[in-house]
């Protein structure tokens, strides 16, 4: 018999969908019939599948070990440190017990995109079961993960949460827009006043590029990119960038389609551009990094975040291009 008495990371679930994290290998059908014959109880009372667990609830199942471990397949915690040749240390902004806030470089992936590829989500995993705040069995039934995307050849800010609280506050503000997040880049040609530009973004799933329509088209999405012009050099601007809605390449294509495309873009860039600065600055990848996030005022869970604003350090071919701009507004902002 194994009993289990839910933790804050598993309340506030229905009670099949936790008993399918338990017995990940168990078909449905039979963790139902288990529920039915009452070889599983909650607070040693017959269930059907549809309560919603609570933080102290006892589940108890009665299996033989055998078949427990026949229908149970945890995870291997020593899988998150089998990366020896692409592991990467954490730059971590900010931590706490519910949230992490990681200044990601560029070229490294936030989600897979194949099994053996390495991304953000697994180095958060290394992370915390270096510090011992994940184990074989907490992973279960809650796994630490990101709450917003930003490109593989973009850099800077990711939040991630640690529990299950964490998580679902960012997601909502992820969601809901209320989380601001400001960008970095280095554009061709001169931008001299700040501007709202809208416009629609249809994306094409086979080659993952997207196109920008001034007119609305079936199938794509509305966007809003707002952007403030910092600096200006020969033939380049240095904008912040705050996004008011986030679609898949919304800023790179969204500046490109009106003539400004990204320094280093290799997408939606001007490959003599790039060519130029690239051999100027050695710049390797796109200069778009995600530097600044504001927390709105809340009242939830992560309420003492509320108006905290997080900054993270532009990375080296940001400062390397920073003797280009001659003429500056403000400077790249630090607080």
């Amino acid at each position: 018999m194994k009993q289990i008495t839910i933790k804050e990371n598993e309340a506030g679930q229905r009670f099949d969908k936790l008993l399918g994290k338990y017995l990940n290998k168990a078909p449905k059908s039979f963790i139902y019939k288990m529920l039915r014959k009452k070889n599983i109880t909650l607070n040693d009372k017959k269930a059907d599948g549809s309560e919603k667990i609570k933080l102290g609830d006892v589940v108890k199942i009665f299996l033989s070990d055998e078949t427990f471990d026949k229908f149970s397949e945890p995870v291997a915690i020593e899988e998150l440190t089998n990366y020896p040749k692409v592991r990467k240390k954490l730059n971590v902004i900010y931590e706490d017990e519910h949230i992490l806030l990681i200044n990601k470089e560029s070229g490294m992936l936030v989600q897979k995109a194949e099994k053996k590829d390495y991304s953000l989500n697994d180095a958060i995993l290394e992370y915390l079961a270096e510090k011992k705040e994940v184990t074989q069995e907490s992973l279960r039934t809650f796994k630490p993960s990101i709450c917003n995307r930003i490109d593989r050849n973009t850099s800077g800010l990711v939040a991630a949460g640690k529990s299950l609280a964490g998580l679902q506050e960012l997601s909502l503000l992820f969601k809901e827009r209320s989380l601001h997040k400001y960008y970095l880049c280095y554009v061709a040609g001169k931008l001299e006043e700040k501007a709202s530009i809208k416009g629609y973004l249809w994306k094409n799933e086979k080659n993952n590029q997207v196109e920008i329509y001034t007119q609305e088209k079936t199938g794509a999405k509305p966007i809003e990119t707002e952007y403030n012009p910092i600096g200006w050099g020969e033939g380049i601007t240095l904008l912040e960038v705050k996004l008011v809605t986030g679609r898949t390449h919304q800023i790179r294509a969204h500046l490109a389609s009106i003539g400004h495309p990204i320094i280093g873009d290799g997408k939606y860039g001007h490959k003599k551009i790039n060519e130029k600065y690239g051999k100027l600055y050695n710049i390797k990848s796109q200069l778009l990094h995600a530097y600044r996030i504001e927390f709105p005022s809340m009242n939830n869970r992560l309420s003492y975040l509320s108006g905290r604003k997080f900054i993270a350090e532009v990375p080296k071919e940001f400062k390397r291009m920073e003797t280009q701009v001659k003429k500056w507004q403000h400077g790249i902002p630090e607080d």
